[in-house]
């Protein structure tokens, strides 16, 4: 991949961006879905301390809620963008064009990484307006956030682009999605504290990269009164950066050989039928 790829691929990602924040329709879904829905869980629950701490609930809520939109948006958004891609024949033009498939990928990166950014801020102005969240006060908490919040997304966004190549298309992408991804919020430490589920969940929970960047997070936002409800009692970075370490390295290896996999696999015949099956599914 060379550097006139990856420009191409930047520039395509930045126009996406900027098409997406000019789209009202899908910026307000968004936002419904990621800030709407923390505004009303802290209005719901937030006006009592966390099980076994002294900090607030709506603060834990606010560290959570911004580890679950880099989670989310990595995974979901990115997948659903791919499965669409594929089902409309784009990564079958692809095959037509030098460093196609490079550039795509980086475009489609650069798309998910400024979403992520912008949740990420949004999210952050919620917590500071509704949930009373402090912004980290010293050089170190600061450095644990952008360190937590860029390996937090090199874990998740490669997965999503692999997951995109698996789907099958994206009107299931969300449904197939969406249960799983819920699931590990409850368990991951993002509504309560994690220690307060049966030991057996936890030890699942600490197999997935949302329980550590919401770890992560909340070492950065939340004070050491907060480590009575964390496992062992402790914030531990080195096994956060380790495990966020491990799925940025598994997804950067597993995701550029299944796109390219997907991609030469396509074929007009594969993309006449899918559109085919489109047309019956809209049929009725």
């Amino acid at each position: 991949m060379n550097a006139r790829v990856v420009g191409i691929g930047a520039r395509r990602g930045w126009a996406e961006h900027v098409h997406s924040l000019r789209n009202w329709r899908e910026l307000l879904t968004g936002l419904v879905g990621t800030v709407g829905v923390f505004v009303l869980m802290v209005r719901w629950q937030g006006g009592h301390d966390a099980e076994g701490t002294q900090v607030s609930e709506a603060v834990l809520l606010a560290a959570g809620f911004v580890a679950f939109c880099v989670f989310s948006t990595g995974l979901m958004n990115l997948a659903m963008m791919i499965a669409a891609d594929r089902e409309e024949g784009t990564l079958l033009r692809l095959r037509t064009v030098p460093g196609g498939v490079a550039a795509y990928l980086v475009g489609r990166a650069v798309s998910v990484l400024l979403q992520i950014v912008t949740y990420v801020v949004l999210m952050l102005v919620a917590g500071v307006a509704f949930a009373g969240l402090d912004l980290p006060s010293d050089p170190g908490r600061w450095l644990t956030l952008l360190w937590v919040l860029a390996l937090g997304t090199l874990a998740v966004v490669p997965f999503g682009a692999a997951l995109g190549t698996l789907l099958p298309g994206p009107r299931n992408a969300a449904s197939i999605l969406s249960l799983p991804v819920m699931g590990l919020m409850v368990v991951s430490g993002v509504l309560f504290p994690v220690t307060s589920l049966p030991a057996q969940v936890q030890w699942v929970a600490q197999a997935f990269p949302l329980y550590w960047e919401g770890l992560g997070l909340r070492s950065a936002f939340l004070p050491d009164a907060m480590l009575a409800g964390e496992i062992g009692g402790s914030w531990r970075p080195l096994e956060t950066a380790g495990m966020l370490g491990a799925w940025a390295v598994a997804g950067l290896l597993v995701a550029p050989w299944l796109l390219l996999r997907a991609t030469r696999r396509e074929s007009g015949a594969r993309l006449a039928a899918r559109r085919e099956r489109r047309a019956a599914q809209g049929a009725f």
